[in-house]
């Protein structure tokens, strides 16, 4: 056999074996009871509460009312005191659980002193760091951005620090009783380069594509976009499946075709004005 032959050999096993991968792990997510289940009592063995960032609308709140549903007393983080009464309020109408707010602006650095005070000594199972600002709704070039500065300060607090402060005072207590779950939603945004988006897509292991809140202008759900409740409830099913996960299986499709796209095409100007109009029309929409 020449060595031509040995190459092309090795080349077809391997495309087989990643593609095969592929087949498999989007098998996997179609039928999630069978691969990773998780047991109606799972969320309470880990513990008594869960945290939330940015827990008072969207995913974060999304997420609490979830946890609440599986038997979970939740802490919800977030800057606005009266949207976070409104979200225990009804939380604790809804599920019966306990429910905790704690006012805080995660793009400032002086409130984790605070935060750790309120929630030191509880029985932390589940940290979701969810809570994430973008620099512009509109993907923009770096020095169109307004007050730009100011804007790098505040998304680099919110997205990076946010999300390593809380595991540094959640994490500790975690590691002593050998439980717990730390959850970091990102976004499908960071397969794809993106003028501005990257320093959000970077900066923030569940990473969705279209999900109707605030940020992305309450776009009106499809088959891509969910509504925030169900994404919650369909990425918890699949805490077992490995580190990163889209949350979904449409997501987890249209991950793969993302992933396929040539980057110099995802790069191109031609692309980037599409994609900048297609979020223009769908936040204005």
């Amino acid at each position: 056999m020449s060595l031509a032959e040995i190459i092309f050999i090795l080349t077809g096993t391997c495309a087989v074996l990643v593609f095969g991968g592929k087949l498999v792990c989007l098998f996997m997510m179609l039928v999630p009871k069978l691969f990773c289940p998780l047991p109606e009592s799972f969320f309470t063995t880990l513990g008594k509460w869960a945290v939330v960032t940015g827990g008072s609308d969207g995913i974060g709140r999304a997420y609490a009312e979830e946890l609440s549903k599986l038997g979970m007393s939740v802490i919800i983080i977030s800057r606005n005191q009266e949207k976070l009464a409104r979200a225990a309020r009804k939380i604790e109408l809804t599920t019966g659980q306990e429910v905790k707010v704690i006012a805080a602006d995660f793009t400032k650095d002086d409130i984790y002193g605070h935060i750790n005070e309120n929630i030191k000594g509880l029985d932390i199972g589940i940290l979701v760091n969810n809570v994430g600002i973008l620099p512009s709704q509109i993907p923009c070039k770096l020095l169109e951005t307004s007050d730009l500065e100011e804007r790098i300060h505040d998304v680099i607090n919110c997205n990076v620090k946010a999300m390593v402060k809380m595991c540094r005072i959640v994490l500790p207590e975690m590691q002593q009783r050998g439980r717990g779950v730390i959850l970091n939603v990102s976004s499908g945004i960071a397969k794809i380069p993106c003028p501005i988006y990257t320093l959000y897509a970077a900066s923030k292991t569940v990473a969705p594509f279209g999900v109707s809140t605030a940020m992305t202008g309450h776009q009106k759900p499809d088959m891509v976009t969910f509504r925030p409740e169900e994404f919650a409830r369909s990425s918890l099913k699949y805490l077992k499946l490995g580190d990163q996960t889209y949350g979904s299986v449409t997501h987890t499709i249209l991950g793969g075709i993302v992933q396929s796209i040539p980057t110099w095409v995802l790069q191109s100007k031609a692309f980037q004005h599409h994609f900048r109009e297609y979020v223009k029309e769908k936040v204005g929409s």
